[in-house]
């Protein structure tokens, strides 16, 4: 007969016989965080060599991708996380547990003026401003907050300073306020600590942009723009919220309510441009992706029928304003938006009188394969801002503001 080899029970496998740099090698080259989180459940000393900081920093600048784990939204309650059968669900449920998004640990502010309201996420920072209501008066800029959920640090932007901001906007530039908003810029290297923030407002007449670094704690005078100059026209009555935002390659991207243009902004050279669309789609909401290989992914709805998304991949930008490329129609039920896109259902049903209101359903459309996912619901309908939320399990995630 064999020996029969003892088991080991409530204890890891002992530490496997391949040099500790070998070993990384192989965990450093896993294609996807969600199989980088398995392989370090195999056992404790995976888990302690992925955990480490110089590991992370290596292995996310050669797979920048990071898992999606949920949405927040001005409209919702905490954190929406990722759901079965999403892939990312329970990651997402660790995560949820030992991070915090009720913003109470922020500096404190008067309710009657407003509240905060997220406005990105990136690299595990979330970026949040203080929204002013609308009985309130508009003196000065928004505040921008930088915040870490996992570890509830915070650090307050500091103003932008009234020496930038003149130049560009004029004595009557408090009429910006009410147009501010402000995103992360993506395109820095993740090994570098610091981080930069995109500020930008717009009226009647030119949009502006400033940048934050907070390598150096200040705001620089960044670009500006005027809409003739652009070709393009304002309309009034457009909230942050109306001007979706999109990145690809370096620029961000604005569809122009009510003109047949998107309003770019390239990042590198801080400066603003106008990309021509196809004839009638001045109704029509466009965003814009990357679709791999230097390519952009074009995604069209036209408000007056929401169901229906069109995509096309476009060699480079310039081809957005030729009418005749093909396009691939995708129909979906009760749903609108673009890359993330929500859909309502109606309940009509009363109990006791009572309406029991709506619930909404967050849906993934993947560029690169065009599959449609949905992601999680809640009860109550949501609109506006949402601001997607990618990161890792606590363990694997860093430690900064």
């Amino acid at each position: 007969m064999g020996q029969v080899q003892p088991v080991l029970r409530g204890r890891d496998p002992p530490a496997p016989s391949l040099p500790e740099p070998l070993i990384e090698e192989i965990l450093v080259r896993i294609a996807t965080p969600r199989d980088l989180v398995r392989a370090s459940a195999a056992c404790t000393y995976f888990r302690r060599l992925v955990a480490n900081d110089s590991f992370l920093r290596r292995y996310r600048t050669l797979h920048p991708s990071q898992l999606l784990l949920g949405i927040l939204s001005p409209a919702a309650v905490g954190f929406l996380q990722a759901e079965a059968p999403n892939p990312n669900a329970s990651v997402a449920k660790a995560f949820d547990r030992k991070a915090v998004f009720s913003l109470d640990y922020l500096p404190p502010c008067e309710p009657s003026s407003g509240d905060w309201s997220p406005r990105d996420a990136r690299d595990g920072r979330l970026l949040i401003m203080f929204l002013l209501s609308e009985e309130a008066d508009f003196t000065t800029l928004p505040e921008l907050v930088v915040a870490d959920p996992l570890t509830r640090g915070c650090t307050m932007l500091p103003p932008i300073p009234e020496s930038i901001v003149a130049p560009f906007l004029g004595a009557d530039w408090c009429v910006f306020a009410e147009n501010f908003d402000a995103f992360f810029d993506p395109s820095g290297d993740y090994e570098d600590a610091p981080f930069r923030v995109i500020g930008w407002t717009r009226h009647r007449t030119l949009a502006v942009a400033f940048v934050y670094s907070s390598h150096s704690g200040t705001w620089t005078a960044g670009t500006r723009a005027f809409w003739s100059d652009l070709g393009l026209h304002y309309e009034y009555g457009m909230t942050p919220d109306d001007w979706w935002l999109s990145y690809a390659y370096g620029c961000f991207y604005w569809k122009v309510p009510g003109n047949n243009k998107l309003l770019k902004l390239d990042v590198n050279r801080m400066e603003f441009s106008a990309v021509g669309l196809p004839p009638n789609h001045e109704l029509r909401e466009v965003a814009v992706a990357e679709a791999g290989e230097g390519r952009f992914g074009i995604v069209i709805r036209h408000r007056d029928r929401p169901e229906y998304l069109r995509y096309s991949i476009r060699q480079n930008e310039g081809e957005i304003s030729n009418e005749h490329l093909m396009e691939t129609a995708i129909m979906l039920p009760s749903a609108e938006g673009y890359i993330f896109l929500l859909g309502y259902q109606s309940l009509s049903r009363r109990t006791r009188g009572v309406c029991t209101g709506e619930s909404s359903a967050f849906y993934t459309l993947e560029i690169k394969t065009l599959k449609v996912e949905r992601f999680c619901w809640t009860r109550g309908g949501l609109c506006g801002r949402i601001v997607p939320y990618f990161g890792f399990p606590p363990f694997m995630s860093l430690r900064r503001i």
